[in-house]
């Protein structure tokens, strides 16, 4: 397996403010509590403060959460380490079909990993993933594309409504897309994928269920821990933090307008709008989400009115009606958790500039935040291809424009290509001694020389590209290489691990890709996205 380092800041559509934070975190620090580093990990680890009996509480929820999706011996054992005073390495995301895209996989095993690290340096820790069951966006999770054979692959269930997804079941089209996908698996894990599909992905599952039972059995092996959040009893343990959103609210929101306007003066950009009558809920009634807002001293939420003192007493009696927005949400996650790190994607990251105001006013600590590892998976045949037309994946990133002038210049037969280069050479000698005469003869002709040479290498070149292009009319392969290098490596403009199922990946890989990734998602590779090369 070939593996090449790419920094984060060199890949396209990366937040301004997440590139800041891995390259020069002190121009960045007033919005961050930590520095993204494993010293900073261990420091937050080692003086971590969490109560015991919601220590407790929580391992007795999530044991029983895991139970249910099949967890493995060593999720167990992993439980238990948690109860016993162990910290968390935290990651999460949507609870996408077939486990969304391949960034999830990511997320979880670069958790795996920092985990692993930590209890090798005597702070015992786990690896936790935060299932995003209330997400109302169904649309997120409802798609999913796989690569196959150089063509792009989409599964897509149908669905509307604004419940939360973990609550949405699959219903019976889903059969349809398990049996083709799994006649779509090729490779020594194909057989292993697909009965992990079978069991996990039932007409009577919902989105959160069979993404847990998925991932269970994806990582029996490495551990991970599974949280549903849309599990009553932990919105009762965390009723505290939904009560100090509501009493707080005028002066949460004050901090978080003021934050916006740091980042902003600052360069930076807002992830999450904050308005006048923001608050940091959303409300789960009659099966939908809506959220709450403040409003001439009252709250509302779709068509609910109540004052201060009657949303307080809500949450007293159902907390399990509210729920954190987006900047809220990891405050609530680390209040019901002993957090020492998160791992986030680049936008992701962005958005607890604003959060750590939140943490700061709510909670008074902060994890780590870190960048989960990233990762493109290149084949022999894409390998191939990129050598063949001497290419890199960043020409790929560029355009498809860029990317096909560089093909069609490369097309064209070596006997050809020899002569084109070596009449270039001497028209462009010939051009610099005849320019030089001229030169002498009149010095101000300079300029007039220096246009035309250009121009008449840009012709030569031009005429290298159509003859490329004409070549490629006749055997039509140009095209498909093109399309093929494109489906795998930048899918509808996107990096591949946005786009792309890891599945299809880890079948032709074989079941110890996992191990192999879980490796490269160090500490030592924070800040570094890699290119690896799979049998």
């Amino acid at each position: 397996m070939g593996c090449v380092s790419i920094p984060f800041r060199r890949l396209p559509h990366q937040p301004k403010l997440f590139v800041r934070l891995i390259d020069d975190y002190s121009s960045v620090k007033r919005f961050y509590a930590h520095p993204p580093d494993m010293d900073a990990v261990k420091e937050v680890a080692s003086s971590l403060e969490y109560p015991a009996e919601r220590r407790r509480e929580v391992a007795a929820i999530l044991r029983e959460q895991n139970s249910a999706f099949g967890a493995s011996a060593a999720a167990m054992s992993n439980l238990e380490k948690l109860e016993r005073g162990a910290v968390a390495v935290v990651s999460g995301q949507q609870v996408g079909l077939f486990g969304g895209p391949a960034y999830a996989v990511y997320k979880a095993l670069t958790a795996i990993r920092l985990a692993e690290e930590l209890s090798e340096a005597g702070i015992p820790a786990v690896p936790i993933f935060w299932m995003a069951t209330e997400d109302h966006d169904l649309d997120e999770v409802r798609h999913v594309t796989w690569f196959d054979s150089g063509k792009l692959v989409r599964f897509e269930l149908p669905g509307d409504g604004a419940k939360p997804v973990g609550d949405v079941r699959l219903g019976p089209a889903i059969s349809d897309h398990v049996t083709k996908a799994a006649s779509l698996l090729s490779g020594p894990a194909s057989e292993t994928l697909s009965q992990i599909l079978e069991q996990s992905y039932q007409p009577e599952e919902t989105y959160g269920s069979a993404f847990g039972k998925l991932f269970a059995q994806l990582f029996a092996e490495q551990g991970l821990i599974l949280l549903d959040p849309l599990d009553a009893r932990l919105h009762r343990i965390a009723a505290p933090l939904y009560k100090k959103a509501l009493e707080d609210r005028d002066e949460l929101n004050e901090k978080l307008l003021q934050r916006g306007k740091e980042l902003e003066s600052a360069g930076f950009d807002v992830q999450v709008k904050v308005t006048a009558r923001s608050t940091l809920l959303f409300t789960i009634r009659d099966g939908a989400r809506q959220p709450v807002a403040a409003s001439n001293a009252h709250f509302k939420s779709g068509d609910a009115t109540w004052t201060r003192e009657e949303a307080l007493r809500l949450v007293d009696a159902s907390p399990e009606m509210f729920s954190a927005n987006a900047l809220f949400r990891p405050v609530v996650q680390d209040y019901l958790l002993p957090t020492a790190a998160y791992l986030g994607g680049p936008a992701e990251i962005a958005y607890f500039a604003q959060s750590s105001v939140i943490y700061e006013h709510v909670l008074g600590r902060m994890p780590v935040i870190l960048p989960r590892a990233g990762f493109t998976i290149l084949d022999a045949k894409a390998e191939k291809l990129l050598q063949k037309y001497g290419l890199c994946i960043e020409n790929l990133w560029a355009g498809p424009q860029e990317l096909r002038r560089k093909m069609e210049s490369v097309s064209v037969p070596p006997a050809l290509a020899e002569n084109f280069d070596r009449d270039k050479a001497q028209m462009e000698s010939a051009l610099r001694e005849l320019g030089s005469q001229i030169e002498k003869l009149d010095p101000t002709l300079a300029g007039a020389v220096s246009t035309a040479r250009n121009k008449i290498s840009f012709q030569l070149e031009k005429l290298r590209r159509k003859t490329g292009r004409a070549l490629d009319q006749k055997n039509g392969m140009l095209a498909e290489h093109e399309r093929f290098l494109e489906n795998l490596l930048y899918p509808d403009k996107q990096l591949q691990s946005r786009e792309l199922c890891f599945l299809p990946f880890l079948a032709r890989w074989g079941m110890e890709g996992l191990s192999e990734l879980q490796k490269l998602s160090g500490s030592d590779t924070l800040g570094e996205h890699r290119i690896v090369r799979i049998p």
